[in-house]
């Protein structure tokens, strides 16, 4: 049980880790200008970290599946399906920034083809611009979602504080029926000495009286027929 908690805990971390770097590279990709060149290998680097990061939620899944206690494994599957939804937002917000950065991209380099230079700084400039309100809206989405990502995290700490104190109360009530059966099995062999020995007190009796009854009726053979 242990071991299969360090393992979760580090699909955790992993998860978490490729997470952060997604938002970092779409964050890359919003305040590209270009060439084309750069934004493919920004893009590249997201395709592998979304790969990675889905290996390790269906790892973090077939972990949860394997649990053997019911709430251990609802628990973990919710996280699991949070994970996932925060991973489809993060490729939302990819998609929505990667658009943009080619849009303007496109746009800087047809400008610059079509108004040489000059037009084509102050077209620059004025993509910069728009750039900003972009970013400023992508980062303004990425803050609310580091804030959800906040929350699962702590929901999945407090989870796991439950389920530790619920292993606790699970233990000791094992404890505790131990003890009542060992006190359980004292008293059935009290109980069953006891009655041993009332069964032989009642044959030591019985073994008395019927003595004492042959003694009485010698006595009253003697007396009354002294010639048998």
């Amino acid at each position: 049980m242990a071991s299969s908690d360090v393992h979760v805990r580090i699909c955790e971390q992993e998860i978490l880790k490729y997470d952060l770097e997604i938002k970092a590279l779409i964050q890359d990709i919003t305040e590209c200008t270009g060439p084309q060149s750069k934004l493919t290998e920004l893009n590249a680097e997201v395709k592998k970290s979304f790969h990675n990061l889905r290996l390790r939620i269906q790892d973090l899944e077939q972990m949860a599946l394997e649990q053997d206690k019911e709430s251990d494994k609802q628990a973990m599957i919710s996280q699991v399906e949070g994970h996932r939804k925060q991973m489809l937002s993060n490729q939302t917000v990819w998609r929505k920034a990667n658009l943009a950065s080619k849009l303007s991209i496109d746009n800087m380099e047809k400008q610059a083809l079509l108004n040489g230079t000059d037009s084509a700084v102050r077209q620059r400039k004025m993509t910069k611009e728009g750039l900003a309100q972009t970013t400023s809206d992508i980062t303004e989405n990425l803050m609310s979602i580091s804030r959800m990502m906040a929350q699962q995290v702590q929901q999945s700490e407090e989870t796991m504080t439950s389920l530790a104190t619920s292993s606790r109360t699970i233990q000791e009530t094992n404890d505790e029926f131990k003890t009542m059966t060992g006190t359980i099995q004292l008293g059935r062999k009290l109980i069953t000495k006891y009655n041993r020995r009332e069964l032989t007190d009642k044959l030591l009796i019985f073994l008395a009286l019927a003595l004492f009854l042959a003694t009485v009726l010698y006595i009253l053979k003697k007396r009354l027929f002294p010639f048998l």
